[in-house]
């Protein structure tokens, strides 16, 4: 299967912008779209459901913990459903925007906390795939996780995600800053080339850590998203010519 190259976007809220979403929208094959809880608004999402359909890309929701101040970078104690409402409630209000702009829904992906949450507790995880499951759409999580193996005992369809901007832990999880930071562009494409031609991340302590992955996230609010995107669009693009597969459009 081809590589593909997603984003979280539409994370600003009201006059408030962040990101670099409309310049990345003709890098990227797919927005994980934020749907008010984390971030985002209801101008911003229709704004980047239109501005996605116009570039020809893909459209997932992004619903996060009900925590603006903390962009949903906090843990919470939540019971199963609890999280299924919480997700259900997002995902039902960017349908609601997708089907005005005539596009279907792609995929679930859950934001930071959550994600993580959600990567470690089976039963958390079950209840977003109830939601996946109500709509008929993949969910965007780590593999070897609770997202791969929940969703795989529901025959949910499931696309694993390698992160180029982010450092991995001994354990293979995610180490996540409060405030987004550059990445430095070789450090991104020698991260990406290691993953595609090894099957491995380098964690920050030196560990050689298994990676299977469908799906490449670059983050829309990190300073220098433009030219990572770019690079890594290009390190993917070079793979799928030698494979024989189709580039990116």
């Amino acid at each position: 299967m081809k590589i593909t190259l997603n984003s979280d976007m539409g994370e600003s809220l009201g006059i408030h912008s962040f990101g670099n979403d409309q310049a990345l929208l003709g890098l990227i094959d797919t927005a994980n779209v934020a749907c008010g809880f984390h971030a985002g608004d209801p101008g911003g999402i229709w704004e980047t459901v239109t501005n996605a359909a116009a570039a020809g890309i893909t459209v997932g929701a992004h619903p996060g913990l009900p925590d603006l101040i903390g962009f949903g970078r906090r843990e919470m104690k939540l019971y199963p459903d609890e999280v299924r409402d919480i997700v259900r409630y997002q995902v039902g209000a960017l349908s609601g925007f997708l089907g005005a702009a005539g596009i279907p829904l792609d995929h679930i992906k859950p934001h930071g906390s959550l994600y993580g949450m959600v990567a470690r507790d089976e039963a958390l995880m079950d209840a977003v795939c109830d939601v996946a499951a109500q709509y008929e759409v993949p969910i965007f999580g780590m593999a070897g996780t609770a997202h791969e193996r929940v969703s795989a005992a529901r025959g949910i369809p499931f696309l694993a995600e390698f992160y180029v901007d982010l450092e991995y832990a001994a354990d293979g999880g995610l180490i996540i800053a409060r405030r987004p930071h550059a990445t430095p562009v070789e450090r991104a494409v020698e991260r990406m080339t290691i993953a595609l031609t090894e099957g491995v991340a380098i964690a920050v302590t030196g560990e050689r850590i298994p990676m299977k992955f469908d799906t490449v996230c670059v983050h829309s609010d990190t300073p220098n998203a433009v030219e990572v995107a770019t690079a890594i669009r290009t390190v993917i693009d070079s793979q799928d010519s030698a494979s024989g597969k189709d580039s990116h459009v």
